[in-house]
């Protein structure tokens, strides 16, 4: 809708995790290259953590996209399943046509898969999504998955990516042993004040923005206060504010249009029509006084009509004795 308007070739802010959009922050830089070095060398299992939004689906986009054509990947992005559920999923994922009725077959059946594509040099990759949501249960049947290798290499290797609760969970008793056998820990963390900055340019220039400064300094700092560098935030604004920007044909985003997309997001109108509804609805104090001044006039006004209609039919003088 706004794309024209500001001269873009596509909505720089949409939700979806598109690899080009990716913005190399310092920590994000260095955990895609922890990421693909830890699947190249075949470090067995990798973590990768970080609080909800700040970029670990899009930062997995890009290792996926940089791993050789050849490399076969299960992404599960369900982690509500068990361990059952998983092994079926992560069998059809990987294209086995799998026929075991046990839990012990579907094992079988995954050794066999594995053996075939480490005999062609390949080593497949398990990708398993919202890891935090995992029983503790079923994170250690996942370890038990790791004892598929060779005498000097592990046959596949696994990602486990979540919310920081995944870190605290790893920490239990009952899990000490795959604590051990994790090879490489990424933690991403939120953009800083100036990484939002560039984050939002980076993000205008790849949508094919000629002009970098469509949002002003000032509009920048209000969407780094509220969004507290957590992209997924800085996306949802920045693109209410193109939005509002368009409907008022602003070509700059200043901190007051930014003020009026939060207080959208936060009310889910804009402001002006929660404004007009209650200037209908909630009458001002000087509209309520001057409301009761012409209720005291009229009162007034019909008493003095009543006196001299008294007096010219005389009936204040018949009414005393």
């Amino acid at each position: 809708m706004y794309l024209q308007f500001y001269g873009l070739r596509e909505a720089p802010f949409a939700p979806t995790p598109d690899p080009k959009f990716l913005f190399q922050s310092t920590r994000h830089r260095e955990a895609l290259a922890q990421l693909l070095y830890g699947v190249r060398e075949r470090k067995g299992f990798i973590v990768l953590s970080g609080e909800i939004g700040t970029g670990k689906t899009t930062l997995l986009r890009t290792l996926l996209e940089r791993l050789d054509r050849d490399t076969h990947v299960a992404y599960v992005h369900n982690s509500a399943l068990g361990i059952e559920g998983l092994l079926e999923y992560i069998l059809h994922d990987w294209g086995v046509k799998s026929v075991g009725a046990s839990h012990a077959q579907r094992l079988f059946e995954l050794n066999e898969f594995l053996i075939d594509q480490h005999r062609q040099g390949l080593s497949p990759v398990l990708v398993i999504d919202e890891a935090q949501n995992l029983s503790v249960e079923t994170l250690e049947a996942v370890r038990l998955l790791s004892n598929f290798e060779t005498t000097n290499q592990k046959l596949m290797q696994i990602l486990l990516v979540g919310q920081p609760e995944l870190r605290e969970k790893l920490n239990v008793p009952e899990l000490r042993q795959l604590k051990q056998r994790i090879g490489l820990r990424c933690h991403i963390g939120p953009l800083s004040p100036e990484e939002t900055r560039l984050y939002i340019r980076h993000r205008l220039r790849i949508a094919g923005a000629t002009d970098a400064g469509i949002f002003t300094d000032g509009a920048i700092q209000r969407i780094t206060e509220y969004s507290e560098g957590t992209p997924r935030v800085i996306n949802i604004v920045c693109d209410h504010c193109l939005l509002s920007g368009y409907a008022d044909s602003k070509r700059r985003i200043d901190a007051g249009v930014v003020d009026e997309a939060i207080e959208y997001l936060e009310e889910g109108e804009r402001p002006e029509w929660k404004r007009s509804r209650q200037t209908r609805l909630v009458p001002s104090r000087t509209t309520v006084w001057a409301a009761r001044s012409g209720v005291a006039v009229l009162v007034v006004l019909l008493m003095m009509l009543l006196v001299f209609a008294a007096n010219a039919t005389g009936w204040f003088g018949h009414a005393l004795p």
